[in-house]
């Protein structure tokens, strides 16, 4: 479901090159800004490193950037994500624990491609940065969408999506998790930091349940109530799940950029909030400093 969009609203879930997305952190504020949003939330996996680029081009332009981040934990058996926003992305204590969550990346990298190359599937990671078309820069990361797009250029898979279905979605051959911090480390995380913490997408959980043991152990601030693997039906129930639990309701699109023309999740802006969602967090990120 798309949605009439207009200036005093923002997109709370966007991915740029520091990450696993597409575009330069300044790309994705210009765009907003020609969608005609209020602001964007930069909120890339593990990093921060997009944000400099991102509030200047904002401050340049005229248009809101939300400092965040998406941070990669695990709970039941399940890839659980911790969106944080307004948080002190300066914080030297904050961007160590980072570190390490990208060291454990690199490490779960390493692994899909010995996994990949026992299935017979040959690709390097000097391949899949060179996919890229540019050096990976300090404290940006590989993910698994660079390896999709390799897979796809190679031709193991037709496009990106055949690409995660045949061999890098959870459950498919090539996957591998590691160790991670749970939801509620990563949670105080960005309390410590001043931030507000929000559970991402709950509905490509499959669990609901787990969601909710999550909300009542790590006492999140906000529920990712719009996301654009949503539809309305996940979208009313977990607005419910939000209002029983006293949570902020949060939405964003997971804008990644296109590849081979297609745009994953969806496109910048086509799952947005009001100004009030905005300024809930921002009063929520003050009273935890």
């Amino acid at each position: 479901m798309k949605e009439q969009i207009n200036v005093k609203r923002y997109d709370l879930h966007t991915h740029t090159q520091a990450s696993d997305g597409m575009q330069p952190p300044a790309d994705n504020v210009r765009w907003a800004k020609e969608k005609g949003l209020a602001g964007v939330a930069i909120t890339d996996h593990d990093t921060v490193a997009g944000l400099e680029e991102a509030l200047k081009e904002g401050k340049r332009i005229g248009i809101t950037v939300v400092p965040g981040v998406e941070i990669s934990t695990r709970a039941g058996g399940k890839d659980i994500h911790i969106l944080g926003y307004f948080m002190d992305y300066r914080n030297k204590v904050f961007l160590e624990r980072l570190e390490k969550l990208r060291q454990a990346r690199d490490t779960r990298n390493d692994l899909i491609l010995s996994q990949l190359r026992s299935l017979g599937v040959e690709i390097t990671l000097d391949e899949v940065v060179a996919t890229m078309g540019r050096p990976l820069a300090p404290d940006e990361s590989i993910g698994r969408p660079h390896m999709a797009d390799t897979l796809v250029q190679k031709g193991y898979a037709k496009d990106m999506r055949d690409a995660f279905d045949r061999y890098l979605a959870e459950g498919a051959p090539g996957y591998v998790s590691v160790p991670r911090v749970e939801p509620a480390e990563a949670i105080n995380w960005i309390r410590e930091a001043g931030g507000v913490p929000v559970v991402a997408h709950p509905g490509l959980y499959g669990n609901d349940e787990l969601v909710r043991s999550i909300i009542e152990e790590a006492k999140p601030v906000g529920l990712e109530v719009r996301h654009s693997d949503h539809d309305d039906e996940a979208e009313s129930r977990y607005t419910a799940m939000a209002a029983q639990y006293g949570l902020i309701a949060t939405g964003g699109s997971d804008f990644h950029g296109a590849r081979q023309g297609v745009i994953f999740h969806g496109d910048l802006g086509s799952r947005s909030v009001e100004d009030q969602v905005v300024e809930e967090l921002r009063k929520a990120a003050v009273g935890q400093k």
